[in-house]
């Protein structure tokens, strides 16, 4: 929860090729204070069944920006089986892929104000991604 002095952050995944949330994504969380400040790894958690990550860790005082890292690879590889009659279904879709994403990660980076919340949805498909500040 966000205070006056700091900011927070909370995610969730909707697996848009099958319309349901994405259970079991690793999610990691940086953060830093200021353009020009190292990036610090605060923790991490996963999506739970909702495709929520309800257990972000706080952001420390002075964070001006964060960075999630969604892994997405290990999540569409073990739904691989499904994505790839999805796949092969779709005219121009590849028939045959290395992995289970063409995108193996998604890194969503912004700005933040202190004392505000920033819900990032990220909606997923083996194929391409999307993201926005939700509420």
């Amino acid at each position: 929860m966000s205070t006056d002095t700091t900011a927070s952050v909370s995610t969730h995944i909707l697996d848009t090729s099958i319309g349901r949330p994405a259970e079991g994504v690793a999610i990691s969380l940086t953060a830093r204070g200021g353009r020009d400040a190292e990036w610090v790894a605060l923790g991490g958690s996963a999506t739970d069944a909702d495709g929520r990550c309800k257990d972000l860790p706080a952001l420390p005082e002075g964070t001006t920006h964060v960075r999630l890292d969604f892994e997405v690879e290990a999540y569409f590889s073990k739904n691989q089986h499904s994505d790839k009659k999805q796949a092969e279904a779709q005219q121009d879709a590849p028939r045959v892929r290395d992995s289970g994403a063409f995108f193996p990660e998604v890194a969503i980076t912004f700005a933040v104000n202190p004392g505000e919340h920033y819900h990032v949805p990220l909606l997923l498909n083996p194929f391409g991604y999307s993201v926005y500040r939700g509420s």
